[in-house]
Parts: structure tokens; sequence; C-alpha cells
């Protein structure tokens, strides 16, 4: 590498929930450790994959759900602190983790490091409502929505609405105590939208959002580090080839390519709202007006922030590591090209797009490069891990997107009326 990382600081993987097949939070320790920077992560049990690795010093095992108090989880890191022993570079891989650092900075300042935000900010970019009203405050480009607050809410916009519409969770945390839905969510008529918002409560938390239909739209990612005063020290622009479930869900290929009007977009977003740390933002490129137009804006790590790193060897996590040590962060242009893929999503997501017929004009026909998510000849240990771990909750998980999709598509005709009352 033409840079040398501070081996003297560690680093801290957190996540808050139970997902412990993230490929994520793995491609962080492997991408710090082959550094040599000691990497700790809370892990939900002893057996993840990501407790697996060869480059983890140590798993803190700590069951988490996302919906404790926030005292005690800032209570829970301290904790991990004392036992570190020195200041540690936080690495959050989920929203609530983000937000949690971003509003307790006084209490977590000293025994970690982390990059300075307006403490309100996190939150307003991971709700999808405050985000929507962010992009229009600023001229952002993204897709229609509606907020609805009431069942009645959702039976008038079923009645006006264009479908098929994209349903979502609207805010972080409240996802995790009480989802309206299992993800980004396609629904396909307005009988399957009733149908499944009788589920959610007198108070839906969801947005319902313009579909950008797939034949007329590619998906792009833009993963970047901003330092100090907003500055990009580390950009990187690629094209979403697959995601699980299809065209809504996780990415499951995707390519690095060039695209600096979108490169200066995201810049120029992020300098407006004054934030710094580590970005994953999704966006879908609507070819009926040539725009860009923004869905996620994620404040932390992507899952698959590894499809990244330019030719100085620099990925975001590395570069927040480098900054927040002190280091200078090489500049370099991008691995244009590299290919980067999720083993145990990607070859349903496979099978999926060759029944839909969706094209990705822009990805390269052959790549530089193949990095996978779990599979790396020095670690081997993630990838037996998740495979050992992927049977029971990969079929439950599969079957569960099914029938969401099932319901929200096919649904019986089902007349206006609230949740509870007779039908």
């Amino acid at each position: 590498m033409p840079f040398e990382a501070d081996r003297d600081v560690p680093a801290l993987i957190v996540k808050f929930g139970d997902y412990p097949l993230h490929h994520g939070g793995v491609g962080a320790i492997r991408s710090l450790g082959r550094l040599g920077i000691p990497v700790y992560a809370i892990t939900e049990d002893p057996y993840t994959p990501a407790a697996a690795s060869r480059y983890l010093r140590r798993a803190f095992v700590w069951p988490t759900t996302g919906t404790e108090h926030a005292e005690r989880l800032v209570e829970g890191l301290l904790r991990i602190a004392r036992r570190i022993g020195r200041p540690t570079v936080l690495v959050p891989t989920d929203e609530e983790a983000a937000v949690l650092i971003a509003e307790h900075q006084d209490a977590l300042d000293g025994s970690f490091l982390f990059p300075k935000v307006d403490a309100r900010l996190p939150r307003r970019l991971a709700s999808k409502q405050s985000l929507h009203d962010l992009c229009g405050e600023h001229g952002i480009p993204s897709p229609q929505a509606a907020f609805p607050r009431s069942y009645d809410d959702i039976v008038r916009f079923a009645r006006q609405a264009s479908f098929p519409v994209v349903a979502k969770n609207r805010e972080a945390f409240v996802r995790r105590e009480r989802p309206a839905v299992n993800g980004t969510t396609r629904i396909s008529t307005p009988e399957g939208l009733l149908a499944l918002a009788r589920d959610w409560g007198e108070r839906p938390g969801v947005i319902l959002q313009e579909y950008l239909p797939r034949e007329r739209a590619e998906d792009w990612i833009v993963h970047a580090y901003f330092g100090r005063d907003s500055t990009p020290l580390a950009m990187f622009t690629g094209v979403k080839v697959r995601s699980w479930p299809p065209h809504a869900g996780m990415t499951a290929t995707a390519y690095v390519v060039d695209n600096p009007e979108l490169a200066d977009l995201a810049a120029r977003f992020v300098k407006q709202i004054g934030f710094t740390g580590v970005v994953d933002l999704d966006l879908r490129h609507d070819r009926r007006d040539g725009r860009y137009k923004l869905l996620d804006f994620n404040p932390r790590m992507g899952a698959q922030f590894r499809l990244f790193e330019n030719e100085a060897g620099v990925d975001v996590v590395r570069a927040m590591h480098l900054d927040l040590t002190g280091r200078t962060v090489p500049q370099a242009e991008q691995r244009a090209g590299h290919r980067y893929t999720v083993e145990n999503i990607d070859l349903p997501a496979l099978l999926a797009y060759r029944r839909s017929g969706y094209t990705t004009p822009h990805a390269p026909s052959r790549a530089s490069g193949t990095e996978l998510a779990w599979l790396a000849g020095d670690d081997l240990g993630p990838f037996f891990t998740m495979l050992a771990r992927s049977v029971g909750p990969g079929a439950r998980h599969f079957y569960q997107l099914w029938r969401t999709s099932r319901r929200g598509s096919t649904a019986p005709r089902a007349r206006a009326s609230r949740p509870g009352s007779a039908r």
C-alpha cells in the first residue's frame, strides 16, 4: 500500500439489531485487518460470519434488537471502550448505529473517534420523509412521494395514484419496533395496497413512493467519505446490475463505472447539508427525463462498500480511519470496471432478472476484476459460517418476501374499510 495506517488505533464495527449474515461488516473487518489495524466487532453470538474472520481481534457478543433505549446502547458502547482500553474508530453498519453515535457525541467523545456532524442530521437523512424534504429544499431530484398519517389517507392515495408504487418504512428505529413492510416493497394494485395497509395500524409508518419503471431506469450507487467542511476525500460511483429482492433490495452484483455528473451531484448535496463521514447513496437514472433521482441516503458504510477502491488501495472505511487518525487520504482514480458479487443472494437475483428482461447499458461487458462478498482465499471462515447459517433463515426470508409480494400484487379486491371494522 502507498500509505501506512495507524496500527495503534483500533476500530469497532457497530451494529444494532439481529442480522448476523451481514457481509458489509465482514468487509470492514477484512479491509482494516489487512492493514494490521486491530478490529473489534459487536456480534449477535460467537458464531456469526464476522466472528469467524481471522482478521477480527475480538467479538463482543451483545444481542440487541435496535429498539433499546439510547442510554442503554451508549452505556454498552462505553463498556466496550473500557475493555478495549484506548480510543477506537467507530464504524457503524446501520442507520440505528449512525444516528445513535451522532446524537450522543458528547458522551462517546474521548473513548471513540468518529466524524463530527450536526447531531440531528443523520436521523433526518435516515428518515425517508425528512430526506424527501431535504431534497426539495436543495433542488435534488427524488421520486414523488406520499406520507400517509392514517388508513383514510391510504384510501385516498389508492384512488388517485398510478400503480405500481413502492412502500418503505419511514423512519430508522421505528422500522425495528413497528415495521410496516419487510424492506422496500413494490405494490402493483390499489387492492394490494389496501390489503397490506390493514396491518399497518392507525398511524402507518410508511412512505408511498412513485415507482420508476425498471425498463426506463438504471440503478446507480455512490459511496464516499467526506472530511471536515464536507470535503470529499474518497468518492466512488457504480452501477447496480442486480439486487435482491429484484429492483428494490440489497445489491447482489454491481460494477464500478465512472460517472462525473453523479459524483458532482452527490458532492454538491453533501456540501449543502454539511454532512461529514461515510455515505452510501442509491439513485435511479430516469431515462424519461434524464435525471438522477435520489432514493436513499444512508449516513453510514454500505454493505457493498468493498466494490469500491481507488488505485492507491483506499476504500471509504480506510479513508475514514486514515482521516480520523490524522493521516492523509491518498487520492487516485477508482478501479473502473471492477465487479462485486454477493454470492448468497446473486443466484436468485440472476434468475429473476433473466425473466424480467432488465438491462444496464452502462455495465461493462467484462469485469476488470471481481471481489466476492463472502469468499476470500485469505479468510475462509466467514464464507463457510455463512453457508452453515443460511439454510433455515434464507428459506424463511425468501418465503416472507414471496408472501409480501403476492399480497401486494394479487390480493383480492378490498373494500375501503378501516382496520378492525366490519367487512
